[in-house]
């Protein structure tokens, strides 16, 4: 009886034990790309900057039906 405990009691164990370190293994660090070199001096080649689009216009905000009914409504 003893040895049939122990041996459901291991098996839990080391299956959380396999759970935890299958977990932790991932990468911790950030990864860095290599910096591009020019094929003709060896340099550093400057990175080109992105062309960024224009802000979109803001549109007004559509009144909600209790607001327009409060509106309405003579005080």
């Amino acid at each position: 009886m003893a040895l049939g405990i122990g041996s459901i009691v291991e098996g839990i164990i080391e299956g959380a034990l396999k759970e935890v370190l299958k977990k932790t293994t991932g990468r911790t660090s950030a990864r860095h790309k290599r910096q591009a070199r020019s094929k003709t001096t060896g340099r550093f080649v400057k990175k080109k900057a992105v062309a960024r689009k224009p802000a979109k216009k803001q549109v007004s905000r559509r009144r909600t039906t209790a607001k327009r009914s409060s509106q309405r409504a003579p005080r």
